[in-house]
């Protein structure tokens, strides 16, 4: 799946990227039939420690989910949002599913 990936406000390293793309990838599994993914890295500027907001965007056919997560690490928003989107992914396979 192509994942696009936008820092905000910061640049993220390749290692971040990576990590990711790689998290993202395994939405595959739980339904195939994802066109893409957006994926946007903000660092909000308050004193606050979970100032990382991790926001993601996972398109498919006829729809689109967005995941918005707030945390101290965008590695933890990260796996929150793509558990997430998981559940979200697993619940409309199971509505085609029924519908059919």
């Amino acid at each position: 799946m192509k994942v696009n990936t936008q820092s905000i406000n910061f640049n993220a390293d390749r290692k971040l990227i990576d990590f990711i793309q790689k998290r993202m990838d395994k939405l595959d599994m739980f339904y195939d039939k994802v066109i893409k993914s957006d994926v946007y890295l903000k660092v909000e500027n308050t004193s606050d420690k979970e100032n990382k907001i991790f926001e993601a965007r996972v398109s498919v056919p006829g729809d689109s989910f967005i995941v918005k997560k707030q945390c101290k690490t965008f590695e933890e928003g990260t796996d929150i949002a793509v558990a997430s989107l998981e559940r979200q992914l697993k619940k409309r396979k199971e509505k085609l599913r029924a519908h059919s």
